[in-house]
């Protein structure tokens, strides 16, 4: 075929060399095809076991595909490896960790959590328990760091470094611009004489850990170990500080958490929502307010002339009524009200009132202050809308 380089002509070349079956010019796996592996090997292989004993036990490795009991075995085994990781971990428990733990508590900043692969992966968990528990925390992935990420780190901050070997290469290269930046840095490793361990100014030792693989390579015991290390400095220093489960509550507003710790004031029907009547109301007007108040809350709430609650009036005991033939709507609201109805406060925890209204069989909730004043309403509608019940 002609060439467009300077006109000239070349030609398909159709010289190569031949392909050698197994490889090139004898070479396996350098090209062309792979040599063909005899049935007989290939039966072999497949009869390989794919789990092999942990390191360190002289069980034999299975002669064949593990049945369901050598699985159940396998699994216990990790398990075991890794609680004896964990509980091998407080060993290691002294005075350096109480100097973490103070740091952590008296961090004007952020606390800075980094850590390369796996243990990145326990430190990014360990920032979000810092952060719900009310310490400000961010996680600074080490290879972006050195590319910028760098500047979300201050002076008043503190570094929680995360590397089972210590000498995670990612990780190194931070300790001198942490080191002028002034921010102390807390290493959560396995080896004490580390370089990570050599350049930090606090070492939690996690203890030299076999891995729960049958390679003894994959990180598992050693991250459990990080985990629940990291845990404890964090409960340790939760514990030590004033952190009450209303702000917990502020950050935790949804899901099953943000519903555990959530207060009636934060549900219950208030101002024109809350269907309030004298102790002197006709039956007429009673009826009248539960019809126009908004949301239909389907009661109304009797108070006195110091809005104080005397009484509680429902569509139950309007329909009841009716079907008796009293409709007489002309009589006053204290003579058919329910009278000292149950009640809760705005501090109640609404799982609490919940609990109350389906013991009680009843659909509101009157809500009263210190004083003994009707402030609110909480209706089984807004229990359903916000997943209660």
């Amino acid at each position: 075929m002609w060439s467009a380089l300077g006109g000239r002509a070349s030609r398909r070349v159709t010289d190569a060399p031949p392909r050698v079956k197994g490889g090139h010019l004898g070479c396996p796996g350098l090209q062309g095809e792979p040599a063909a592996m005899p049935r007989s090997s290939r039966a072999a292989a497949k009869k390989q076991p794919r789990l092999r004993a942990l390191p360190g036990r002289s069980t034999p490795p299975p002669a064949s595909e593990p049945d369901d009991e050598a699985l159940l075995a396998y699994a216990r085994d990790v398990l075991e490896v890794e609680a004896r990781a964990v509980l091998g971990a407080t060993a290691g428990l002294g005075q350096p960790f109480v100097r973490a733990a103070r740091l952590v508590r008296a961090c004007a900043g952020q606390v800075i959590v980094t850590g390369m692969g796996k243990a990145g992966h326990i430190g990014q968990k360990l920032s979000a328990t810092l952060a719900s528990t009310g310490i400000r925390s961010v996680f600074l992935h080490p290879a972006e760091a050195v590319h910028g990420d760098l500047g979300r780190v201050a002076r008043g901050d503190v570094i929680l470094a995360m590397s089972n070997s210590g000498a995670t290469e990612e990780l190194l290269r931070l300790l001198p611009a942490f080191k002028r930046m002034a921010t102390p840095v807390i290493a959560l490793t396995g080896d004490t004489n580390s370089a990570l361990a050599k350049g930090a100014d606090v070492v939690l030792d996690i203890g030299r850990i076999e891995e729960a693989c049958p390679m003894g390579m994959v990180p598992t015991a050693s991250t459990a170990a990080l985990h629940a290390l990291g845990d404890a400095l964090v409960m340790a220093v939760m514990r030590s500080r004033t952190f009450t489960t209303d702000e917990y509550a502020l950050l935790h507003p949804g899901g099953k958490l943000g519903r555990s710790v959530q207060r009636v004031f934060e549900l219950m029907r208030t101002g024109d929502a809350n269907p309030l009547v004298r102790d002197t109301a006709t039956m007429t007007e009673v009826v009248g307010v539960m019809t126009k108040t908004p949301g239909r809350p389907g009661a109304a709430c009797v108070v006195d002339r110091k809005g104080r609650l005397v009484g509680i009036f429902t569509d139950g005991d309007l329909r009841r009524r009716v079907e008796q033939g009293l409709t007489d709507f002309t009589v006053s609201v204290r003579e058919v009200m329910g009278k000292n109805p149950r009640c809760v406060t705005p501090e109640t925890l609404v799982m609490a009132a919940t609990a109350q209204m389906r013991e009680l069989k009843v659909d509101q909730l009157p809500v009263v202050d210190a004083e003994g004043r009707a402030v609110g309403l909480l209706d089984v509608q807004d229990l359903l809308a916000a997943k209660f019940v």
